[in-house]
């Protein structure tokens, strides 16, 4: 409304051209679609493995037993990827409202989607091209295209013959079928090498799948360890008609140590939000773990804070305090279960990729009001964590520095050894190697190199590991003890009489040892 002045007024003076009125008329209606190009920003903060987790939620909304990720090989490239279920199926009323953008159906209390958008924007974050194919129980095999083509005006979306969905739907998954369920199939992936190159292909295909069984393995932990879902992942390569070996997602808990790190823990801190109750679950773990529950994907440090939890899957896991506290290296070992179901999304609310959440500004001091039964407040819970964390470095730095190791060790057994013991990081690190020794030391069990800091093996006596593959870093237990026992070998000037009468009981003790277990 423009503001009327007046010759005659002061400036500091304007007046109303006319009062405000509380009703707005309106005259009639007018439909606005939105533009085509409204695709091209969905699922933005979309990776690969965010992506499949979101499809996999609606096939456990679709109260799928058992999920499907297949990835496709023709004429030595990746060609496209399927994410079948055995769920309920849809009809084709239920597939146009799943295909529609913000298409929105009834959600149950238990159900893991919310916005009506998770199908169309996982797909497009990847693909050019997605179908959907569904047969629901006493009705007809359905499907559905759409084609993410900035030149294409309006939201128009093909329909798949009966014939192509039935015989999609009939392909052989490998998984219990009642002859109902679902495929996802996407065409054009952007994420695809661009190449035939088998070497990079394959090492795409590893590196991919080991990502998405993590993600899945920990973000879907709970509903794993109930039973409600199995999810696998393979490759079929179309060439040769055949699929290769199939990987299972287990279970990742975040929190699955078999004893915390200080006792008492964990303790429920409860705090009230208009009435609401908010339960902050809080952990510390044993400090130095080296189990995958601990470590996740980035590392401790980098997952330590709140962890959030929408309908028993995981939205948030850790890197994060949310205003409660700030990152610190002393408090890795601390983590939070914070569940938000029936909170106000003011207080909390996630992010339609389900991979973060919102807090609102009440939430900081939410937390720091809760408190336990015992009277423990989140400050003193973040001091418990601290303190044990540091009386783990005090026994450490308490150690002697070793010579660390080098080469022929495993990238994970040398951070561990790093971990626990001091290191003489200014010394040449002492290598493990493998050879064949001469026929006049063909008994030994191994040589010392002192000069060029080597720990030569006999490969007459070397074990095979389960895969029936050797490597340079194979044999990870018998170098670490091997280490432990004769690094002192490597140290100083000379051999003392000690040092050399102890290299020779270890020879005859290990040769003999090996040569029983050969069956001599």
């Amino acid at each position: 409304m423009p503001l009327a002045t007046h010759p005659s007024d002061s400036p500091d003076r304007v007046t109303l051209s006319q009062g405000w009125q509380e009703h707005v008329p309106v005259d009639g209606t007018v439909e606005l679609p939105p533009d085509r190009r409204a695709l091209d920003g969905l699922g933005r903060n979309h990776s690969l493995r965010t992506a499949l987790a979101d499809l996999v939620d609606n096939s456990i909304d679709a109260e799928a037993s058992h999920v499907l990720i297949r990835f496709i090989r023709k004429d030595g490239q990746l060609r496209g990827l399927y994410v079948v279920d055995n769920g309920k199926g849809m009809t084709a009323a239920g597939i146009d409202v799943a295909m529609t953008l913000g298409g929105r159906r009834e959600y149950a209390a238990t159900d893991l989607g919310s916005f009506g958008v998770g199908l169309k924007a996982a797909s497009f974050s990847n693909a050019k091209l997605i179908t959907v194919l569904s047969w629901a129980a006493g009705h007809a095999p359905v499907g559905r295209r759409l084609e993410a083509d900035p030149n294409k005006r309006g939201f128009h979306c093909d329909v798949v013959t009966e014939a192509f969905a039935k015989s999609e739907l009939s392909r052989r998954w490998g998984i219990p079928w009642s002859g109902t369920g679902t495929v996802v199939r996407w065409d054009e992936v952007f994420g695809f090498p661009a190449t035939d190159d088998p070497l990079r292909i394959e090492e795409f295909i590893t590196r991919s799948m080991t990502e998405i069984i993590s993600h899945l393995g920990l973000i879907m932990h709970r509903i794993i360890e109930k039973g409600r879902i199995e999810i696998f992942l393979d490759v079929e390569d179309v060439d040769q008609d055949l699929v290769g070996p199939r990987s299972r997602v287990d279970a990742i808990d975040p929190f699955g140590y078999a004893k915390p790190g200080k006792t008492g823990y964990p303790k429920d801190l409860l705090s009230r939000h208009e009435n609401l109750p908010v339960v902050f679950k809080c952990h510390i773990w044993p400090p130095r773990s080296r189990i995958p529950e601990f470590n996740l994907v980035t590392g401790a440090e980098k997952h330590q804070g709140l962890f959030f939890y929408r309908r028993g899957r995981l939205l948030q896991a850790g890197g994060s305090w949310d205003g409660v506290s700030v990152p610190a290296r002393e408090r890795q070992l601390a983590r939070v279960e914070v569940d938000i179901d029936g909170l106000p999304p003011a207080l909390v609310a996630m992010n339609p990729e389900k991979s973060r959440v919102q807090v609102g500004p009440d939430f900081a001091l939410l937390a720091a009001s809760a408190a336990a039964a015992d009277g423990t407040t989140f400050a003193d819970y973040l001091t418990d964590a601290e303190e044990r964390f540091r009386a783990s470095r005090k026994r450490r730095r308490a150690r002697k520095a070793m010579i660390p190791p080098g080469k022929g060790f495993a990238p994970q057994l040398k951070g561990a050894i790093r971990d626990e013991i001091p290191m003489q990081d200014h010394q040449v690190p002492i290598t493990m190697r493998w050879t064949r020794f001469d026929r006049a030391h063909r008994d030994d069990f191994f040589r010392v190199d002192r000069a060029d800091r080597v720990l030569w093996l006999n490969e007459r006596f070397r074990p095979l590991a389960k895969s029936g593959r050797r490597g340079s870093n194979d044999a990870a237990l018998l170098k670490s003890l091997l280490y432990l026992l004769m690094e002192q070998a490597f140290t100083g000037e000379y051999l003392g009489v000690r040092d050399r009468d102890n290299i020779e009981l270890w020879q005859e003790i290990l040769s003999m040892a090996a040569k029983v277990d050969e069956g001599e």
